[in-house]
């Protein structure tokens, strides 16, 4: 797999790597607990529910990938742009524009 000069370059490539809807819903589903997490954080102050951030929003991503998809995650290639694809996916359920 080449680099990618961007983000609008690399984001097809991380759509193509999640075709198969149970992967996109364990990342919408992890995603969302990821958020839920970090607003109970913040607002209750207990901070030691941070720890569970990565590993809620990683699991239920890699669960996906593994087995569903049966392929490596793009965070192992390309961390950032596989982080910054996660949450541009999320808005686009939301907005109706991919599919879960």
């Amino acid at each position: 797999m080449s680099a990618f000069a961007s983000f609008r370059d690399f984001y097809p490539y991380y759509l193509s790597e999640h075709r198969d809807r149970r992967c996109r819903r364990l990342h919408f589903i992890g995603s969302s607990l990821v958020l839920l997490i970090l607003g109970y954080a913040l607002v209750s102050g207990r901070l030691a529910w941070l720890w569970s951030v990565p590993v809620v929003g990683y699991g239920f991503a890699w669960v996906g990938h593994f087995a569903f998809e049966k392929n490596r995650p793009a965070t192992f290639r390309h961390p950032l742009y596989s982080l910054m694809g996660d949450w541009v996916m999320y808005w686009e359920v939301w907005r109706g524009r991919v599919k879960i």
